[in-house]
């Protein structure tokens, strides 16, 4: 069995982290990824909002993966889709690769909707909001009308030691 040493490569059809063929124009030489990204505008200031949230609820380090997650999407999708999508999950407060995921989805969807041209007696749309599942599911739910729950059955349970006593012996424990 052979390994072969050397660059490892993408994919076929994927192109580097922030999508495109090659390196990036407007790259500067000896700059670090990030700071070719930005110098490149891919990686924009909704993305370093997004990161900082991201950290913020989830630390630093699950926060850097959060967003390298958001930035492998550039590879499936178009950078304008997942900019799109970074800045509704920001605006829902949705800080997981998941969330930016189904958000660039939907822009994805609406730019291929919006080359259709719309019949004349369509009514507007609506802006795009995120709708939180869990808020969702209990908008649904019936009133609760079950009574509180009651431990008073279980007082009996709690039975009075005498000052003396530490704990059951030997003996009653074999009983």
């Amino acid at each position: 069995m052979s390994v072969q040493r050397g660059e490892a490569q993408p994919a076929s059809g994927a192109g580097p982290l922030f999508g495109g063929p090659g390196p990036q124009a407007g790259a500067l030489p000896g700059a670090t990824a990030l700071e070719q990204a930005r110098a490149a505008g891919k990686f924009t200031p909704v993305h370093d909002a997004w990161w900082a949230a991201a950290s913020k609820a989830h630390g630093d380090r699950e926060g850097t993966r959060a967003l390298i997650d958001v930035l492998l999407l550039n590879r499936q999708m178009n950078h304008e889709h997942v900019v799109a999508g970074i800045a509704a999950a920001l605006r829902a407060g949705a800080l997981s690769a998941d969330a930016v995921a189904l958000e660039a989805r939907k822009a994805a969807e609406a730019d291929d909707f919006a080359d259709v041209p719309a019949p004349e007696s369509a009514m507007p749309a609506k802006a795009a909001t995120v709708t939180s599942l869990t808020e969702r599911r209990l908008a649904q739910l019936p009133p609760d009308r079950r009574p509180l729950p009651s431990v008073a059955h279980y007082d009996q349970l709690l039975r009075r030691r005498s000052p003396g006593r530490q704990g059951p012996t030997s003996q009653e424990e074999a009983r």
